[in-house]
């Protein structure tokens, strides 16, 4: 009842809600954020993840790689920031930084309304590996120096969304990083194999049949 006056959500979002079980995933994901960021900052920022994120509005075929994740979760935009929940406001995709004579580039970037903070989204597909937590304060650090307005915004916050994670190694990898950090799993239930993707109409299609 709470979120539903909050967010303003329809009698469709809210049995959605309901049926992905948001009140289980709503601050479930392994983070650093006591230890990185003020109390009343952190316990607004581990309320804002989820674990594990439904990404059942994508369909994709098997052996997705990541460009794929994340051309398709772009495609649904709006469904992917129902998901992540009320105050993401989309930047951009693959936004570059310029660091040294070295370009990188972030997979999806956003801005939290009510956090007042950068949010770095890094995407997996695999199983989560320690590497990638340093790789993802790396960009933290740097939208922290670079993107971010200093006196005016809330320390950046990194999320990782990975196909799968062993907790425990979660919890030695974020266990020294500088930066706040949240390490998150995805699920899927509409995996095509790869021969019928083609011969599929899309959502778009569909609809357009039916008008």
């Amino acid at each position: 009842m709470y979120k539903t006056i909050e967010n303003n959500w329809s009698r469709n979002v809210l049995m959605n809600q309901i049926e992905y079980k948001l009140y289980e995933r709503q601050g479930g994901a392994i983070t650093n954020f006591k230890e990185k960021l003020p109390d009343i900052h952190s316990d607004l920022a581990i309320q804002t993840l989820k674990d594990p994120y439904c990404f059942d509005f994508l369909t994709l075929t098997e052996n997705y790689n990541e460009k794929e994740l994340e051309d398709s979760l772009v495609e649904n935009i709006t469904k992917f920031l129902l998901e992540l929940g009320a105050g993401f406001s989309y930047i951009g995709r693959q936004y570059k930084l310029e660091v040294g004579n070295n370009d990188f580039y972030i997979d999806l970037l956003f801005y939290h309304v009510k956090l007042h903070s950068y949010i770095v989204v890094e995407l997996k597909t695999g199983e989560f590996k320690p590497e990638y937590a340093g790789k993802l304060n790396f960009y933290v650090s740097v939208v922290d120096d670079l993107v971010a307005t200093k006196d005016i915004d809330k320390p950046t916050i990194g999320i990782l969304i990975c196909k799968s994670k062993d907790n425990m190694v979660v919890e030695y990898a974020l266990k020294d990083i500088n930066k706040p950090i949240g390490i998150s799993e995805y699920k899927l239930t509409q995996v095509l194999p790869k021969e019928f993707k083609s011969s599929l109409p899309s959502i778009e299609e569909i609809e357009a049949e039916l008008k």
